[in-house]
């Protein structure tokens, strides 16, 4: 309240001097820094200075975005026309404006740019006015006009004009202050929304997948959110659905219709086993739902581990890569448009699909924004680039390979120019040699507590099959002294390292497939002990080649680690009789 009082103590004075003008700037500023309510304090500033400099009216203009309207966003007096809007090189506000110089007109009537449409609206009768600019750096961003003075020879006087100059001054830079920081607090909640989008985003993509698992992804957004995506699940007969898409544009209309098409996949994809029949459903829901003429390209599919076998559907995307084990590349070319593009000629059409047996190779599917990505300078990586960083990495496992090339993007200064996606899909190969009937598979880390385990499971799965019970104690016993060897030589102790055992019918053969991850062995110095030399350690060797009918290295998949093949020949009646 006291407040208050001073105002209108300092405003009943007429403001006859310098202090009195400091004064009422000082409570205008407090007024801006206070609220930020900037609608009802320019009001306030309106009311103020009018009573200040005794007019008989005022009003407050900002121009609009486009600079070419203005609008009073306040006024006090006699009239009212709060909300009207003009040119903004009408009448002479508009004037001032534009030449962002203040000016006295002591009689409008004499001067051709008086707009008098209020007037005529309104029944006021305007005589004279002071109009002064607001404007900061140089910039206008409006003007306060004041019309007719009242007392004395009702005529504004200099002095009337550089005190008005002074509170429009500070009006603009408090109305500039409140603009800037309600973009910033704008700016800070589109920054919270984003991260949390991208949150959400990253909640979509599968979970990381030690190797020996056979598909492996990355995805890096260029912005804070991205328009890329990529998933893969394991269905109950054992096979991996997967896909990798990229959604046009960018920012979060792209990453809303990234999130529909992949939850669209993921959720149909679990029924619907056909790549090409998947995509077409997509493509109708997108055709009938997406906006601006957004579209996806995509690449889905179904990955067979057992066979090596790929069935793949492609959606306009970036040809995949498929690697074969001597380092030759075929790729595999889109044969319709995107998702979203056109509907299908009939409801029930579906994308083609292109099947793959990847012996051993490796597929590679990627968006453009990594054959586009920067390496050097302007330079881009293109295709050629992408397969000889694959080459040159091909021991690797294939996770560190995707890696590989990422880091080979962002290890330039420039900034993503789009979202870098891959996915690869890495087949077992040799490991499958023998055919037939899977029994068993599974994995496990290099430590002795595991075997425990893979001894139940492995007497199971015997048992299951009608295995006797001397046969399937022996054949437990070797497997179980070969994973040892693995643990204790191959991984020498590391318990990160990881083992794969794999368990197959192939006739009346039973083969068993032992894979690590650690450095090649060398063949040559594996051998049985003679068994006349009396000292522990070498007999598990000699154990696993007297059960066991054949026992060999095979070239591991990928060029690193190692993989046992052992086999034994069953007498079926003796199954059948068990």
């Amino acid at each position: 309240m006291a407040e208050r009082e001073s105002v209108d103590t300092l405003l009943s004075q007429g403001g006859e001097n310098i202090s009195d003008h400091l004064e009422l700037l000082a409570l205008m500023g407090a007024d801006f820094a206070s609220t930020r309510d900037l609608e009802t304090t320019l009001a306030n500033a309106v009311d103020r200075i009018t009573r200040y400099l005794d007019a008989a009216g005022g009003a407050l203009f900002l121009l609009d975005a486009s600079g070419g309207k203005l609008r009073c966003h306040a006024c006090s007096g006699a009239t009212e026309i709060s909300g009207m809007v003009i040119d903004s090189d009408t009448g002479i506000v508009g004037r001032c404006v534009q030449e962002n110089l203040g000016e006295i007109v002591r009689d409008v009537s004499k001067d051709p740019s008086f707009h008098g449409g209020v007037d005529a609206e309104t029944g006021f009768t305007t005589r004279s006015i002071l109009c002064a600019p607001m404007s900061v750096k140089g910039e206008s961003i409006g003007a306060i006009e004041l019309v007719n003075k009242v007392g004395g020879d009702g005529l504004f006087a200099p002095s009337d004009l550089s005190v008005l100059q002074g509170l429009s001054s500070s009006a603009a830079l408090a109305i500039v202050n409140a603009r800037q920081a309600e973009a910033l607090v704008e700016q800070e909640r589109v920054k919270r929304e984003l991260e949390l989008a991208a949150e959400i985003q990253r909640s979509l993509l599968p979970e990381i997948r030690p190797e020996p698992f056979p598909i492996h992804g990355i995805n890096i957004p260029a912005r804070t959110v991205s328009g890329d995506f990529f998933d893969f699940f394991e269905m109950e007969d054992g096979t991996i659905c997967f896909n990798l898409g990229d959604v046009s544009g960018k920012g979060m209309n792209a990453a809303l219709l990234m999130a529909k098409t992949a939850s669209l996949y993921r959720c149909l994809g679990k029924t619907i086993t056909s790549p090409g029949k998947l995509l077409g459903i997509i493509n109708r829901e997108i055709c009938e739902t997406s906006t601006r003429g957004m579209f996806v390209t995509m690449v889905g599919g179904h990955f067979d581990p057992s066979s090596g076998i790929v069935r793949l559907a492609n959606a306009g995307h970036e040809p995949p890569l498929y690697r074969d084990r001597d380092g030759t590349y075929t790729a595999l070319e889109a044969e319709l448009p995107p998702l979203g593009i056109m509907p299908m000629a009939g409801p029930e059409e579906d994308f083609p699909e292109t099947e793959i047996s990847l012996e051993g190779g490796t597929l590679y599917i990627f968006t453009d924004g990594v054959t586009e990505g920067y390496i050097d300078g302007d330079e881009t990586l293109e295709v050629a680039g992408l397969k000889a960083m694959l080459d040159a990495n091909a021991d690797m496992p294939a996770a560190d390979r995707l890696n590989a090339v990422i880091s080979r993007i962002r290890k330039t200064d420039r900034a993503l120019r789009d979202d870098l996606t891959l996915l690869a899909i890495n087949d077992a190969g040799p490991a499958r040699q023998a055919v037939g009937v899977g029994l068993l598979r599974i994995n496990f880390r290099s430590v002795a507590s595991e075997l425990k385990s893979v001894r139940k499971a492995v007497k199971g799965a015997l048992e299951k099959e009608g295995c006797p019970a001397s046969l399937c104690a022996d054949l437990v016993l070797v497997i179980d002294e070969a994973c040892q060897n693995i643990i204790r030589h191959a991984y020498k102790g590391n318990a990160e390292g990881e083992i794969t055992l794999e368990l197959r019918l192939d006739g009346d053969d039973l083969v068993v497939l032992l894979r690590d991850f650690a450095e090649t062995v060398d063949v040559s110095k594996i051998k049985p002990r003679d068994l006349e030399d009396v000292r522990p350690g070498g007999l598990g060797t000699h154990l696993i080649r007297e059960i066991m009918d054949e026992v060999e290295f095979a070239p591991p998949p990928g060029k690193s680690g190692n993989l046992l093949r052992m086999s034994k020949t069953l007498e079926r009646g003796k199954l059948d009789e068990a």
